[in-house]
């Protein structure tokens, strides 16, 4: 089941930002990871005006994105992000309920 990873993050420094995001691509496609979006504008349709950046990756299985998490090359990338920004991770496995999904979740 694909899963997909969804970040988003307020950057307070870009210089220091640029060395993480320029060390993630290969990484993430080492892990058969893609990146479906990342740092493109976002529009805010109903609630609070969202100002952050957004990425969202998919990557075959939460296995996947467990192992590209552990990468100690991405670990290593993350000093970079940690330094420059706060962020929040997701992750979602999809199950491919699309149909009858369950109202109580």
């Amino acid at each position: 089941m694909p899963a997909y990873v969804i970040v988003t993050m307020a950057i307070h420094d870009p210089a220091t930002y640029k060395k993480y995001t320029d060390r993630t691509p290969p990484i993430v496609k080492r892990h058969g990871g893609r990146f479906l979006t990342r740092g493109d504008e976002v529009f805010t349709a109903e609630g609070a005006p969202f100002t952050d950046r957004m990425v969202i990756l998919e990557f075959p299985s939460k296995a996947h994105v467990d192992a590209w998490r552990n990468d100690p090359d991405y670990v290593e990338a993350c000093q970079f992000r940690y330094a420059s920004s706060t962020a929040r991770m997701i992750v979602q496995e999809s199950s491919g309920n699309t149909e009858d999904p369950d109202p109580r979740l």
